[in-house]
């Protein structure tokens, strides 16, 4: 399992507006091949703000099956604009402690 992790930064004001398309954006990403869960958090502390998360079975199935995928430019189409800056995408593997 793979985690995917970024940080959101919301234009200010466009909050409500990006959760919404979040809702229509998460029936898109949850059909995908190799998806296993997603969550968005919103953060206490800075307006804007977020926090997502994405489990999928591994690293292709988010950067070449997900990524490649028509359904991903639904995807951009959908929240894209919502971001400043542009966030970073990075991919996690769990550590056995």
């Amino acid at each position: 399992m793979i985690l995917e992790a970024v940080m959101l930064h919301v234009k200010p004001g466009m909050e409500s507006d990006f959760e919404y398309s979040f809702k229509k954006a998460s029936k898109i990403i949850s059909s995908m091949n190799g998806y296993l869960s997603h969550e968005l958090h919103r953060c206490i502390e800075v307006n804007g703000k977020y926090l997502l998360l994405v489990r999928w079975e591994n690293l292709e199935s988010h950067t070449v099956g997900f990524r490649g995928s028509a359904e991903y430019q639904e995807w951009k189409n959908l929240l894209h604009h919502f971001y400043e800056p542009f966030p970073t995408v990075e991919h996690f593997e769990e550590v056995e402690i």
